[in-house]
């Protein structure tokens, strides 16, 4: 009932709402049950507005953006999904040499962004499959760029009292993956980068160099999270699982890829479980092989 309720005031703020939505439709992994309702957030006024009131019900709710880095149970999710994706993706320009880009906005439509104004500094994010909003709470990363690098202030909310906050990136602990989001529970609706001129030429050059080093490198043509662990220090976590012994190890339709051991892919019909089997196993054995624990950057949804 509390759920109706919520999504009632929802259709009041324009949102498109749709019951029992498929989360395999909206994950790169492709997988995951039904969600008890799924809401598409049209503005940064509803987001505020329904996430507060979905605390005030005490209604079970999950912010997500791309889908590009959560594993969603294969029951699905008993609660309320508030979607932050096409109708809040606007990027601009911001003061000299910065933009400014809201929590929907891909990453891909950023860096282009970048380069059609001669703005260089984004091009490591070129082709990481996520919006702004999971970059920055995540401090999302590739090819020794890290967001933390052209990152200036994050717009965010806290939305059990709807109090707005507007942070400095010195005042968000961003390390390795790491960020205070992941502890405080607040909700990122938008980001400030400073970038520098640079010559649009090259800028796509380096655009296109590193696109086509994923291509050539990566499993793009399979579902999947992008790397599933996160690099151990001094080390990388494909190499690790490779001389492990688990090249292409399968689990049910999950499989360790052929093209990239730090990629989890879904090779046809793999289930969560199978992911998070397959995940446990990599984990499992390089350790006992090799000393060193993979820590898993997907993170898991539970049903309840």
């Amino acid at each position: 009932m509390k759920i109706s309720e919520l999504c009632e005031l929802a259709e009041q703020f324009g949102c498109e709402v749709r019951y029992d939505e498929p989360l395999s439709q909206h994950t790169t992994f492709k997988v995951g049950g039904n969600c008890a309702a799924f809401i598409e957030l049209p503005s940064d006024k509803a987001a505020i507005e329904l996430i507060k009131t979905a605390n005030d019900l005490g209604v079970r709710y999950c912010v997500l953006g791309n889908g590009s880095n959560v594993l969603f149970d294969d029951r699905g999710y008993n609660g309320v999904i508030f979607h932050i994706g096409h109708l809040m993706s606007k990027i601009e320009l911001h003061e000299e040499n910065n933009i400014r880009a809201s929590a929907g906005a891909g990453l891909n439509r950023l860096c282009t962004f970048a380069y059609e104004n001669s703005l260089t500094g984004l091009e490591f994010a070129y082709g990481i499959p996520g919006s702004v909003g999971g970059a920055v709470f995540m401090n999302a990363g590739a090819y020794g760029g890290e967001i933390k690098d052209v990152l200036k202030a994050v717009e965010a909310v806290d939305c059990k009292d709807g109090k707005p906050y507007i942070f400095k990136v010195n005042e968000l602990d961003m390390s390795y993956r790491q960020t205070s989001f992941m502890k405080n529970g607040l909700i990122v609706l938008g980001g400030v980068f400073a970038l520098k001129k640079g010559n649009k030429d090259e800028i796509k050059a380096a655009m296109d160099d590193l696109m086509n080093r994923r291509k050539e490198k990566q499993p793009l043509e399979y579902p999947s999270a992008g790397s599933t662990f996160k690099r151990p220090v001094g080390k990388y976590a494909g190499k690790l699982i490779q001389d492990s012994g688990l090249r292409g190890y399968s689990v049910g339709g999950a499989q360790v890829s052929e093209k990239h051991c730090g990629f989890v892919i879904n090779k046809g019909g793999a289930t969560s479980k199978d992911i998070l089997d397959l995940i446990k196993h990599i984990q499992d054995t390089v350790f006992e092989k090799t000393g060193s624990f993979l820590e898993c950057e997907v993170r898991y949804i539970p049903y309840e």
